[in-house]
């Protein structure tokens, strides 16, 4: 996993999780599992008050899923298991009893708008622009379409799921309560995740805990919800479709 990562660091309170892909922060399994497990650890750390989650780079905040990977799935069980790293971040997300800051710094693709909807409250720039591709594969946002559906509703989520191919501005984003802010820099963006975290760094731990279960509530069945999304994906990737589509896609 060259030019790839997931780190970790807490101070005054606030923990921030960066990941990092050379392919424009893409997500291979590896980076899937170590998220997770940074956002269970940042979660059962007392240290811990609050956590921003965010990508290096300034062009792209995530592109989603590794096409990398996406190729050389082989069978059912390793589409499942690929899919259900979707899954496990964003279940992980939803269960932490910390309030999750997502500071989104470029566009969003795929699994990418996946955890830009699963954050409590998502910071934006104006290049943030939105795209779920994967019906353009062949797959289909399932495993990321609970939480986008949840946080804009039906109708944008359909919106964004057929029109596969198309670019949704920041600002549409944002009217459909995806982004909570949008700055024009990446200097202003950084200077408003800074100003909440070290805000909410001085709350209740209880009650922000207290209230991310009233913000979650319904969601309680996503355990099992999203690892049956995480299967169809994972059958679905074996079409001969896909296989061409995301060469096709791998070869612009």
């Amino acid at each position: 996993m060259k030019d790839a990562y997931v780190i970790s660091t807490t101070h005054q309170g606030i923990a921030t999780i960066e990941f990092f892909h050379r392919q424009s922060n893409s997500l291979p399994s590896v980076i899937l599992e170590e998220l997770a497990q940074a956002i269970h650890g940042a979660g059962n750390d007392d240290e811990a008050k609050v956590i921003v989650l965010r990508s290096a780079g300034e062009k792209a905040f995530c592109a989603g899923a590794s096409f990398d990977e996406l190729i050389s799935i082989k069978d059912k069980e390793q589409g499942l298991e690929f899919f259900s790293g979707f899954a496990k971040v964003i279940n992980a997300i939803r269960i932490c009893p910390k309030l999750v800051i997502g500071r989104i710094q470029g566009k969003c693709v795929g699994g990418g708008v996946g955890l830009a909807a699963a954050v409590d409250y998502a910071i934006a720039t104006q290049d943030a622009e939105v795209k779920l591709s994967e019906l353009a594969v062949g797959i289909g946002p399932f495993v990321v379409g609970p939480a986008v559906e949840r946080k804009i509703g039906s109708s944008a989520f359909s919106q964004l799921a057929i029109d596969a191919t198309m670019w949704r501005s920041a600002e549409w984003a944002r009217k459909r309560g995806l982004y909570a802010e949008l700055y024009s820099t990446t200097e202003e963006l950084d200077e408003a995740v800074r100003r909440l975290a070290n805000t909410m760094a001085h709350f209740s731990p209880e009650a922000m805990e207290q209230m991310k279960k009233v913000f979650w509530k319904g969601t309680e069945h996503w355990d099992k919800l999203l690892i049956e999304r995480a299967a169809i994906s994972g059958r679905l990737v074996l079409s001969a479709f896909t296989k061409k589509a995301i060469e096709k896609f791998k070869t612009k």
